[in-house]
């Protein structure tokens, strides 16, 4: 940059990063136009990165370059990876989205971890919670707020809580203390035909055999070639992306700090949907994924 517009370059910072987010689309949607990505289309891919890099620590890029520096690491763009660029992409730079559901999506999650945060849940800091809720509406649909509000609904329903309430309550909030730190939490809920469910399935009882399998976020155990060696050599199918033909979404115990929840990205969201329109995928923590190996090793 020339050193003559340095004073200036602090005041262009929502329109360069709009640029930024809007060029990237167009380059991503641009070279695989013909359904076919070469080596010289990646490189535009990395020459993005580079015009970009100092923009690398600022929010939403803290989210983005990661994501588009890994997926090219390799030297291909596969279509599951275009696909998370292009999701992430929107993401970030939809106003409504950035601006109102993810900033108040944190903070409502921040609001469970710091109720739950002294062990103690009063009636009183459920009926704020659920102000807030009612003030927040915008958030309806977005897991969690549809699950926090039928909960707190739910218990509040008799004006007391009683011990099972309770325990419910701190294993629900209790799980939102870990977003601090990108950790993947283990046992969300979800509400499915009126009930509350687990988001990742408690000790499942898993088979390889015929079943097609979908790896999500980090792991510091397995590479994405490691897991799908694990899984082949026991029967199994490995798929990029979730669709209804799913038996299990495995979600990596790193989490993935280029979440814009922490908790999950676009294969959880979609594995939500389609769960909630009644498909039977599971979705697995991946410590359990490791016991299943080791049963059927």
């Amino acid at each position: 940059m020339n050193a003559d517009y340095r004073p200036y370059f602090r005041f262009t910072d929502p329109g360069r990063l709009e640029k930024a987010i809007n060029s990237l689309i167009g380059l991503i949607e641009g070279v695989s136009i013909d359904g076919i990505i070469n080596d010289t289309e990646v490189s535009f891919i990395n020459m993005w990165l580079q015009e970009n890099a100092e923009l690398t620590h600022q929010h939403p890029f803290t989210e983005l370059m990661p994501v588009v520096a890994e997926a090219i690491a390799d030297g291909v763009l596969t279509n599951e990876e275009r696909l998370n660029i292009l999701w992430l992409c929107e993401k970030l730079r939809s106003t409504e989205f950035s601006n109102a559901a993810t900033a108040d999506m944190q903070r409502l999650h921040g609001l469970m971890a710091g109720i739950v945060g002294d062990s103690a849940i009063s009636e009183e800091e459920l009926r704020g919670l659920s102000t807030w809720l009612a003030e927040h509406e915008h958030l309806r649909t977005c897991w969690p707020y549809d699950e926090v509000d039928s909960l707190i609904t739910s218990v509040l329903r008799d004006g007391r809580i009683d011990d099972s309430e309770r325990v419910q309550l701190h294993n629900f909030f209790g799980e939102f203390v870990a977003l601090a730190d990108n950790r993947t939490i283990v046992s969300p809920q979800l509400i499915q035909g009126g009930s509350f469910l687990g988001l990742c399935a408690v000790c499942p009882e898993m088979s390889f055999e015929g079943r097609r399998f979908v790896f999500t976020g980090a792991s510091s155990k397995y590479s994405r070639l490691q897991f799908r060696s694990a899984v082949e050599r026991l029967g199994g199918r490995v798929s990029e992306s979730v669709s209804n033909k799913t038996d299990y979404l495995v979600i990596g115990a790193d989490g993935n700090p280029c979440w814009a929840f922490a908790c999950y990205g676009r294969k959880v969201e979609m594995a939500v949907t389609l769960r909630k329109q009644g498909a039977r995928l599971l979705l697995v923590h991946e410590n359990d994924f490791h016991d299943a190996l080791t049963d059927h090793s």
